[in-house]
Parts: C-alpha cells; sequence; structure tokens
C-alpha cells in the first residue's frame, strides 16, 4: 500500500507526464490515499485531463477537484461567442445528431439539453464542447430516447455480449427495467469488466447500466 508522499509523487509524475496538462498550476495534496487538486487551468478540457490523470494513478481512493478555469488576460470570451462555438461543434460532430442536442451558456458553463438515441451520442456532444476556448464547465443533461421495449433491449444485449464477450456471456446475469440495465455475475479481467459494460451501453435505447459484475481471481 503507498504512503500518502508516494501517492502525491505518483499523481505529481502523471500530471507532469501528461502534455495536455500544465502541471505546474496544479496543487496536490492527498490524506488517507484520497487526493485533492487546486489551483486555476486555462480551459475545462485541460481541468478533465487532470481530473483524469490522477484517476489513473494506482492506490488512489478518491478524489475532490477544487479546480477552476481561469482564461489568460485578454482571452476572455463573451457567452454569446462561446454560444455560438458550441453550436458550431455540434454541428460539425459527425457523431451528434442533427437538431436533437442544445446549449445554454452562462458566464461559460455550457449547458447541453435534448434528447438522443444512444449512450456515444450524448458523450461526443460533450466532447465537441469540452475544448472550446472561454468554455469553464460542461452539465450533460442530455436524455437517452429508448426506441426498444425492456424484452427487446435484453434480447439485444445478450447478442451483443455474445459477439463481444463469449466467454462471459453465460455467467452474466441481466435485468431490464424500461432503459435501465442491471448487470450482475463475475468476468475473469477487468478487461472482460470492461467488454461487458460497453456492450450495455451499445444497445439502443439503454438509458443507464448498473454494474455489479465482480473480477474474479
Amino acid at each position: 500500500m503507498k504512503s500518502d508522499t508516494q501517492l502525491r509523487t505518483d499523481v505529481l509524475a502523471e500530471l507532469d507526464w501528461d502534455p495536455a496538462i500544465h502541471a505546474a498550476a496544479v496543487g496536490v495534496t492527498v490524506k488517507d490515499g484520497v487526493v485533492t487538486l487546486t489551483g486555476h487551468l486555462g480551459s475545462h478540457a485541460e481541468k478533465v485531463a487532470a481530473e483524469h490523470a490522477a484517476q489513473r494513478v494506482n492506490g488512489v481512493k478518491a478524489l475532490a477537484v477544487e479546480l477552476s478555469v481561469k482564461l489568460p488576460a485578454g482571452e476572455e470570451r463573451t457567452d454569446a461567442d462561446i454560444a455560438r462555438a458550441v453550436e458550431h461543434a455540434l454541428t460539425w460532430s459527425v457523431w451528434v445528431p442533427n437538431g436533437k442536442v442544445s446549449a445554454m451558456v452562462e458566464g461559460g458553463w455550457v449547458t447541453l439539453s435534448g434528447a438522443v438515441e444512444w449512450e456515444f451520442q450524448r458523450r461526443a456532444a460533450e466532447h465537441a464542447v469540452r475544448p472550446l476556448m472561454g468554455v469553464t464547465g460542461v452539465s450533460n443533461m442530455i436524455t437517452i430516447a429508448p426506441r426498444l421495449k425492456a424484452a427487446d433491449i435484453e434480447k439485444s444485449l445478450h447478442e451483443a455480449l455474445a459477439r463481444q464477450a463469449r466467454r462471459e456471456s453465460d455467467r452474466i446475469d441481466i435485468s431490464v427495467a424500461g432503459s435501465q440495465v442491471t448487470l450482475r455475475g463475475q468476468v475473469h479481467s477487468y478487461a472482460e469488466y470492461d467488454a461487458v459494460r460497453n456492450a450495455a451501453w451499445s444497445v439502443p435505447g439503454v438509458a443507464s447500466v448498473i454494474n455489479d459484475l465482480q473480477v474474479r481471481d
């Protein structure tokens, strides 16, 4: 088990290793395995990159993010400018269905709303606006509009698991309530854990996945 000192050293090294992060602007404190990030960064994308970098470090029990986005002097953007950039980004993204997602900008914070059929489309909309200059944060309020009945979702998921995680498909219990899927059972590795979870998200109409799978040694 890592000490707090070693964990802080590892987090700092991971931040420094990621070229998307201005590591010198991020403060790191650790207590009982809980990592806290502080400081000011130049974009929301950089803030998210810093969060992901800390989460990648083995031994981190929990993460508290106290980072804020502060544009350099002279590079500020009005909400109207950001809103226009967001509209263009959503329009130009091949993964975001036309006319299905709308955005509101207040104080640089972008709130996305609307309904799409797939989870990857919901994520794509957020990814499209996250790196835009002036964006200080993103609230993704986009919902998944189910187009299949629960029985159809369960059937499609069993078929997807048979294709993508064949060895695990017989040992996984699947329950569907509306557009929510619950997975239970055991898998052999985290790779298979991810494969099963991703298979669930790949079914059209799935709005949430409760993953109660366990990795068996």
